[in-house]
């Protein structure tokens, strides 16, 4: 089974999961927002050029995606970037 790496940063409770070979420079050409209606949330999934899933972001995670996941994910965090 293949590794899924997944970031969440806590503060912003946002989470993202990555599909695309992490050893080739893969950029995100478009992005699909689901119906947040629908999904009851914000989630947009990510498409390389070729149309292939490369990754998806989940907003408001904690009410979205199992606890075990996010405690395994990397965490970011946005106040320790630099500006």
């Amino acid at each position: 089974m293949a590794d899924v790496r997944i970031t969440y940063d806590v503060e912003a409770d946002a989470a993202y999961l990555y599909f695309a070979d992490p050893r080739v420079d893969t950029r995100v050409a478009r992005m699909y927002p689901c119906d947040p209606v629908q999904v009851k949330g914000m989630i947009n999934l990510d498409f390389d050029e070729t149309s292939h899933l490369v990754g998806i972001e989940v907003l408001a995670a904690k009410s979205k995606l199992p606890g075990y996941l996010l405690e395994m994910a990397e965490r970011i965090s946005r106040s320790s970037e630099s500006s």
